[in-house]
């Protein structure tokens, strides 16, 4: 196996902490909604906003693992 899959796989695990870090999120956004009903929307807009920050982290990594295979 050449060092150039294993850097590639390496970068591909970023998608493993941006799914870690979307499960954590949830379950805070969950546990905030249950105690404040009334602050759902403000909850939500957070939760979104950090879900996308994360999942594009994951498609950076992914990215860059397709960009050192294929180089």
């Amino acid at each position: 196996m050449s060092l150039t899959a294993i850097g590639a796989a390496i970068a591909a695990f970023t998608g493993i902490g941006a799914g870690i870090g979307i499960g954590i999120a949830t379950a805070k956004a969950v546990d905030a909604v249950a105690r404040q009903p009334e602050a759902d929307g403000k909850i939500m807009k957070l939760l979104l906003l950090g879900c996308a920050l994360a999942e594009a982290t994951a498609i950076y990594g992914f990215v860059v693992s397709i960009m050192i295979l294929f180089t």
